[in-house]
C-alpha cells in the first residue's frame, strides 16, 4: 500500500529538523495532568504549558525556525517584524540568540510590558501607528525600502514547521493523546500542530482529533469556514488580542479546512472564567489568547475523546488587564455580585440586610447608600451592595433569602436575570 501523502503539510523531515534548530533557542515546557478539567470531560485533561516558554508563548518556536533558514546576505540586511505582543518577543529572542539585527515596529499604545520585554531582547523598536494595521504597513514599507527580511508571523512555511514542533513535543511526552485542543488567530500554531499530530498518528495507524478555538469577537476562521474560503471579518475587541486576526492566513486556511475536524468559539466571559481557574487550580499566569483552549472546555464547547491536552499558548498579560480579567471572571462565575435595592428611608434598613448576608455567609465587600436618583421616591433610597459568594448556588441561596425578608434585589446571574 502506498503511503498517504499530505501536500498541504510540511513533512515530518522538516518538522524534525526544525525541532533540532528550535530546541538550541527555546526551551521545554510541561505538559501537566489537570484533574479540575478531567472532572468536567469525563476524561484525563493535560494542560501544555507553552505560557512557560521563553518570552513567555510558543511564538518563539516558528521566530527561531524562520530566522534559522535565512541566507548569510539575508542575515546581514536584518529582520523586521510589526507586532503589539507575543510575536514581537519571540522574534526579538530568536534574533539576539542567531546574532541578527531585528527591527520591531508596534503601535504607540503597546502595553509598558510588552514594549519593555521586546527591547531587553536587543530589538531596535519603532513606535509607529494608533492601529496595528498602520504598524503593520510602516513595517512592510521599511522592509521594502531597506532589503531587510519581513518576519510574518503566522502565514509563512518556516513558521508553521517551526511551531509544529510543539505538536511533536506532545506527542512525546504523551504518545497515546487523542484529542488535542489549540487557539487560533491567523492559524500558524494550529497548522504546525496539525502537521505533526496528523503524520505522527498515521505512523501508528490511529488518529487524533483536533479542536480549534476562536474568540467569538474576533473568529475569521468560524467565518471562514462557513464560507468555504478565507474571508476578512469586522472584528469587534476581544480581551484575547493575540488571537484577534481579521483574516486567515493563505498557508494556514486550507490546512484547517482539511485537516482540523472542529472550530468552536468562546465569549470574553468564558475566557474570564478560565484565566481565573488556571490562577487558582493550576496556579499558572495565562494571557487571554492563551486561555481559549480551557475556556472552550468550560463552556461546554468540547465533546471529550480520550486522553486530552488543551494547549496554553501564552502567558503574557499586563498586569492591570490581569486585574480587569480575574474581576469580569468573578463576576461571571457570580463570586462577585453588586445587589441593587430601592428601600424605604427608615431606620434599621442596612442593619437589616446586612445581618441576611452574615447568615447566608455572603462577604460584604462594599456599600453604596444614595437619595439622589431621580427614580426614587422622597421616602426611599437607593442601596448598592458588593458581595462576594461561593457561586451561582450560593448566590441564588442569598437572592432567596432577602426576597423573603421583603426585600427585591436587582443582580444579574449566568442564567437568570433577577
Amino acid at each position: 500500500m502506498n503511503p498517504v501523502t499530505h501536500e498541504l503539510l510540511p513533512s515530518l523531515e522538516e518538522i524534525v529538523a526544525a525541532r533540532d534548530v528550535v530546541n538550541e533557542v527555546a526551551t521545554p515546557t510541561p505538559l501537566d495532568s489537570a484533574r479540575f478539567l478531567s472532572e468536567i470531560l469525563d476524561t484525563p485533561v493535560w494542560i501544555k504549558c507553552e505560557s512557560m516558554q521563553r518570552t513567555g508563548s510558543y511564538k518563539i518556536r516558528g521566530a527561531t525556525n524562520r530566522l534559522a533558514h535565512l541566507t548569510e546576505e539575508q542575515r546581514s540586511r536584518g529582520v523586521i517584524a510589526a507586532s503589539a505582543g507575543n510575536h514581537a518577543q519571540g522574534v526579538a529572542f530568536a534574533a539576539r540568540e542567531l546574532g541578527v539585527e531585528a527591527t520591531i515596529f508596534m503601535p504607540l499604545g503597546v502595553p509598558l510590558p510588552k514594549l519593555a520585554a521586546t527591547r531587553g531582547y536587543g530589538a531596535k523598536i519603532e513606535l509607529v501607528g494608533q492601529s496595528f494595521q498602520e504598524t503593520l504597513a510602516a513595517a512592510q514599507a521599511r522592509a521594502e525600502a531597506t532589503g531587510a527580511e519581513f518576519i510574518a508571523p503566522y502565514d509563512h512555511h518556516d513558521v508553521i514547521v517551526g511551531q509544529a514542533t510543539l505538536g511533536m513535543d506532545i506527542v512525546d511526552q504523551l504518545p497515546d493523546v487523542e484529542t488535542v485542543i489549540v487557539p487560533i488567530g491567523g492559524g500558524g500554531l494550529i497548522s504546525g500542530v496539525t502537521a505533526a499530530l496528523v503524520q505522527l498518528a498515521e505512523q501508528q495507524h490511529r488518529k487524533v482529533r483536533i479542536i480549534g478555538v476562536q474568540a467569538q469577537n474576533s473568529a475569521a476562521f468560524a467565518a471562514s469556514l462557513e464560507a468555504g474560503e478565507p474571508v476578512t471579518i469586522q472584528a469587534t475587541p476581544t480581551i484575547a488580542d493575540g488571537i484577534a486576526v481579521s483574516r486567515p492566513g493563505n498557508l494556514t486556511f486550507p490546512i484547517v479546512q482539511r485537516y482540523v475536524d472542529e472550530v468552536v468559539t468562546v465569549s470574553e466571559d468564558d475566557i474570564s472564567r478560565a484565566i481565573l481557574l488556571l490562577v487558582e487550580r493550576a496556579k499558572l499566569v495565562v494571557e487571554p489568547a492563551g486561555a481559549t483552549a480551557v475556556a472552550a472546555i468550560l463552556a461546554g464547547k468540547i465533546r471529550a475523546e480520550g486522553n486530552t491536552v488543551a494547549i496554553l499558548s501564552g502567558g503574557n498579560i499586563d498586569p492591570m488587564m490581569l486585574e480587569k480579567v480575574i474581576s469580569r471572571g468573578l463576576t461571571a462565575s457570580d463570586r462577585y455580585v453588586k445587589m441593587t435595592f430601592g428601600i424605604s428611608d427608615t431606620p434599621g434598613q442596612l442593619a437589616t440586610i446586612s445581618r441576611i448576608l452574615f447568615e447566608e455567609q455572603a462577604n460584604v465587600i462594599e456599600v453604596l447608600h444614595t437619595r439622589h436618583n431621580k427614580g426614587l421616591q422622597v421616602s426611599e433610597v437607593e442601596l448598592e451592595v458588593s458581595v462576594e459568594t461561593r457561586g451561582t448556588e450560593h448566590m441564588r441561596r442569598v437572592v432567596d433569602a432577602l426576597r423573603a425578608a421583603g426585600y427585591n434585589p436587582r443582580v444579574d446571574l449566568n442564567d437568570e436575570t433577577s
